[in-house]
């Protein structure tokens, strides 16, 4: 089944979910234990033909990139050829730092070879064509990343201008003195928190030709690191970690109830972003909290939460992207379950390169090798007021 066909079947699921919430309603606005069962079906076919679309978009991106053709054509009039690349980026470095990692002895040639990423701490830093593949692994696992603004930094503190406080205009009377009224400046810095995890690969596995290490590696590398990130770039305390959104966002709306929410507050939670944020705004919460959200409709009898109906798109809630994140807190008395800003405020700085280390003796008893894979990594909110936040009355 195509990615449209599944498009058109979510849609109409959606559409037939709405009639029949408007119809199977009780007096007091509720569903029957059996109506809600039913609906709660529909509910689940959304959300697998939702999955099963991304996971084919995920695949078609796949397929175009290893469609990309590996060469370039022969030419009558062939250009010059290329620059040979140096240090992470060369073939041979690519070419040792595996050689490495799959030998348990290299030769002198290979370290030689290596020096250039070399690590303080033994490892090397993975070569630049795989930091890439790395990258988009980790986006790919990672909605903030996505969202975010990445930036790269090799040593030190990352120290950012912000505006703390804006200067303003004022009418000014004949003669009269101006009042002054300038900008405040602050300073925002990024440091660098260590994050790192343990692969492990039996020998017999890793001797085998066919076992492609470094696709597994980069694949298993993004799925646990792309997990830890967002939750630390969404819940941080900055501790360690990074500072998450939650932590510095700006207080938008406080539920009057510690277990629900209601349409107002929503609205209320988007006009509580200035309108120059709304712009480039989106909404982030969890499965569980949209599953809520999308039962609500507007005065006009409108659902709010809209399907998404072109490739690559995301879903809508009053206009504006929603995202899921399993990481954005449930709801309950005093959680924050629902975010809402321009994310491109949020600053992520990756430290140098990530680092594997091989590990040829703390796992020989079980005939494996281990794999430490580290990353330096820091990330804080630029600017408060482009995010808001919803908070559930404490109980």
């Amino acid at each position: 089944m195509t990615i449209l066909e599944l498009r058109e079947k979510r849609n109409k699921t959606w559409e037939a979910a709405k009639a029949f919430l408007d119809t199977h309603r009780s007096e007091k606005g509720t569903l029957s234990a059996e109506d809600d069962a039913t609906y709660t079906k529909m509910e689940q076919d959304i959300e697998d033909y939702g999955r099963e679309i991304a996971r084919l978009e995920r695949q078609a991106a796949l397929d175009a990139e290893l469609a990309k053709p590996v060469g370039e054509p022969i030419k009558n009039t062939p250009s010059g050829a290329k620059p040979e690349k140096t240090g992470r980026a060369s073939d041979e470095y690519k070419k040792q730092f595996w050689n490495v990692l799959k030998s348990k002895n290299p030769v002198h040639e290979v370290v030689n070879a290596l020096q250039i990423g070399t690590d303080s701490e033994g490892g090397y830093l993975v070569p630049d064509e795989f930091e890439r593949t790395l990258v988009q692994g980790l986006e790919d696992a990672n909605i903030i990343r996505q969202l975010a603004k990445v930036i790269n930094t090799d040593s030190g503190e990352r120290k950012i201008p912000v505006v703390a406080s804006h200067g303003s205009a004022a009418w000014i009377a004949e003669e009269s003195a101006l009042t002054e009224s300038d900008d405040v400046f602050g300073q925002v810095t990024l440091g660098a928190h260590k994050l790192g995890t343990l692969i492990k690969v039996s020998n017999e596995l890793l001797s085998d030709s066919v076992f492609d290490l470094e696709s597994y590696m980069a694949s298993e590398f993004a799925r646990r690191i792309g997990n830890a990130e967002e939750d630390a770039f969404i819940n941080g305390n900055g501790t360690n970690k990074p500072t998450g959104i939650i932590t510095s966002a700006s207080a938008g709306v406080t539920t009057a109830a510690a277990s629900a929410i209601t349409l107002d507050e929503i609205i209320d939670l988007y006009h509580s972003l200035k309108t120059p944020y709304r712009k480039n705004a989106s909404f982030i919460m969890n499965d569980a909290t949209i599953k809520v959200i999308r039962k609500m409709k507007d005065e006009n009898g409108q659902y709010l939460w809209q399907p998404s109906v072109r490739d690559g798109e995301p879903d809508t809630l009053l206009g504006r992207p929603i995202y899921a994140s399993s990481y954005m807190p449930t709801i309950a008395a005093s959680n924050v379950p629902i975010i809402f800003g321009d994310y491109s405020y949020y600053w992520i700085a990756d430290r140098q390169g990530r680092v594997f280390k091989r590990l040829n003796e703390l796992y020989a008893g079980n005939d494996q090798t281990g794999f430490l894979a580290t990353q330096r990594v820091d990330g804080k909110l630029t600017l408060e007021e482009a995010v808001k936040k919803l908070t559930m009355k404490a109980s």
